[in-house]
């Protein structure tokens, strides 16, 4: 497997928790600033440690993509991302055309503060919007108003027609409690009248130690049922190729040319750098988290410094590949699907073991495929859309399940 050519950063602070989210962040409150004012001395101590975290990994080849996520990276100031990118640039060194990608929240910057980020090299945005709807906003636990959001969309696609950026895409959240069919088609076509290239549309999943999961246990949330969340992806695919975007993975949708080239790191089974609080990591196949909160993260930096044990940074297995299972799992998530013949020259399957063993997986998913969830062109499968992709975890259920039978062992 070749070095990792790309890279994911997490910054885990945020204003406020939101209430559906489980991710490793570090609520900081209202008025938290970068570089001056309210937790500025927590942002700038964890970008120490988060440099730190950097120099450990083994110099490669250039990065070709990177990804600051979060938590709210765009509380950062210019400067601070700035030189966060430096210091990846001076121990990678990036490629030519790398895709640069900032996540940023509405409230959580300003018009100059945004062209101090492109000044920076973001040369792409993932706006955090998740509705347009200041109800939902208020139920969603946002610490952003839909004014905040209409603002952020008009500075964002000045400069994307400017030409200053190359790509943007906006977040939003679908299946929430009380949405209905026509509350969600006027979310998403007022999403469309803004013209972002890119989409990202996610399924409300409710999250154990969340608040809407407490909420859910105590029975004050209603639910779309799982017709009601059909006919809303429906809509959503219908109402999106029309405007001429395309589903390229399950939750990402985008205009020709603007597909993720990060996310389709992800999906696509090649490996990555992870650095930061809580980040995943998957160099060489060897797939592994950092410690989500920042004292266990600060002890695993220390230890990684002083030791050179089995299993550390600079001891990772540099032929390894990625589990087959993992292969599987994402390449049914893309659009392309799931390459039985190019997976087996990993497997070392002869021809007549790959008839043999896509024969049974095709009779695994012989009511998929027959009900045109799930469609095969040569030795290829892949999830129709909608219909197969709102049932993708029962086909990878069912698929895990034939790689189990096939190697005797268990995911449990």
């Amino acid at each position: 497997m070749n070095y990792p050519q790309s890279a994911y950063l997490h910054i885990p602070f945020c204003y406020r928790r939101c209430f559906y989210c489980d991710f490793p962040v570090v609520p900081l409150g209202d008025s938290a600033r970068g570089e001056h004012g309210p937790g500025s001395n927590s942002i700038k101590s964890y970008l120490d440690l988060l440099y730190r975290d950097i120099s450990l990994s083994p110099k490669g080849i250039p990065l070709a993509t990177i990804y600051i996520g979060g938590g709210t990276p765009s509380l950062l100031s210019a400067s601070q991302v700035a030189s966060l990118l430096d210091h990846l640039r001076s121990h990678f060194g990036f490629q030519y055309g790398a895709e640069i990608t900032l996540e940023i929240d509405p409230a959580s910057f300003d018009k100059r503060s945004l062209e101090g980020f492109l000044d920076a090299g973001i040369n792409r945005l993932s706006l955090g919007a998740q509705s347009f709807d200041d109800n939902v906003l208020r139920e969603l636990g946002r610490s952003h108003s839909s004014n905040d959001l209409l603002e952020a969309c008009d500075w964002i696609q000045e400069n994307f027609k400017r030409g200053r950026l190359a790509s943007w895409s906006l977040d939003l959240i679908r299946n929430l409690p009380g949405q209905n069919l026509i509350a969600w088609k006027r979310q998403l076509l007022k999403a469309i009248s803004i013209a972002p290239p890119h989409l990202s549309i996610y399924d409300l999943t409710i999250e154990k130690g969340t608040v809407f999961a407490w909420r859910v246990n105590r029975g004050e949330l209603s639910l779309p049922n799982d017709d009601l969340s059909f006919d809303i992806s429906k809509i959503t695919s219908q109402i999106l190729n029309r405007a001429g975007f395309s589903r390229y993975e399950i939750s990402n949708y985008a205009l020709p040319g603007h597909a993720s080239r990060h996310n389709r790191v992800y999906w696509s089974g090649a490996s990555w750098w992870g650095f930061g609080q809580g980040a995943t990591a998957c160099p060489w196949g060897n797939r592994f988290s950092r410690p989500r909160t920042r004292k266990l993260y600060k002890e695993w930096l220390e230890t990684e410094e002083t030791t050179s044990k089995l299993g550390s940074l600079k001891s990772i297995k540099k032929s390894q590949s990625i589990p087959i299972e993992d292969l599987l799992i994402v390449g049914l998530r893309r659009r392309e699907g799931v390459n039985m013949q190019e997976l087996s020259k990993g497997l070392g399957w002869t021809n007549d073991q790959l008839e043999t063993n896509t024969n049974e997986l095709k009779m695994v998913w012989a009511y998929p495929l027959k009900k045109g969830w799930i469609k095969q062109k040569g030795w290829r499968f892949y999830l129709t859309d909608p219909e197969g992709m709102e049932i993708s975890n029962q086909i990878l259920v069912q698929m895990l399940e034939w790689w189990e039978s096939l190697n005797g062992c268990s995911y449990d």
